[in-house]
């Protein structure tokens, strides 16, 4: 998630083409979607019927929906936003003259990005990625929509809570609940300590 959030994100702050509104909407639009809708949006896309999943299941038999790597899918793009919105507002804040001054002494494009932008938005990045885990990490209605909540294989965190609440298991849900808010008030805590320091 990290490279290819901060890969769209330079896109976003630095280029300009043609669909890059469109673009920026596909990506941002899981940020205000309802869980559940992006969840089935992604059965479309990755279903055994779906634009991507199905030929994958024509070819090869195995279905991305409900495993773990449908867990890792739906987590991805709910957290994604996050990551490009916060890391394209750090991108487009460097000071441009810094990267005319490198063109200048025949650095390429590439070389700006890598050794001028990125190192100078990287307190931005970093709380992007910070800010993405924590959102994947509490991911709930669209991991449920396209990878179940199967024990063992699929069951997340969130979904464990939901489970433990459900069937009147308190104790573990509230030892769940306290883990899961520990964790969450720990990457807090590293990410502002990370803000803090000198680079």
């Amino acid at each position: 998630m990290g490279v290819a959030g901060t890969g769209l994100a330079y896109v976003f702050a630095r280029k300009r083409f043609w669909g890059r509104g469109a673009l920026d909407l596909l990506v941002t639009l899981p940020l205000v979607l309802p869980p559940t809708v992006t969840g089935y949006y992604l059965i479309l896309a990755f279903g055994r019927r779906g634009l991507l999943g199905g030929p994958l299941y024509e070819a090869t038999g195995w279905a991305v929906t409900f495993t773990w790597i449908a867990c890792v899918i739906a987590a991805t793009v709910m957290a994604l936003p996050l990551m490009v919105k916060t890391a394209q507002a750090a991108i487009a804040s460097v000071d441009r003259d810094f990267e005319e001054a490198a063109r200048t002494l025949g650095k390429t494009e590439w070389q700006v990005a890598l050794r001028i932008t990125l190192p100078l938005a990287r307190k931005g990045i970093l709380a992007g990625l910070v800010l993405a885990f924590a959102r994947a990490l509490g991911e709930f209605g669209a991991t449920l929509m396209l990878a179940g909540n199967i024990p063992g294989r699929t069951t997340t965190m969130p979904l464990a809570i939901y489970s433990a609440v459900s069937t009147g298991e308190e104790e573990a849900a509230r030892a769940l609940v306290l883990l899961l808010t520990g964790v969450s008030a720990a990457v807090l805590i590293i990410a502002g300590r990370l803000g803090q320091t000198r680079w």
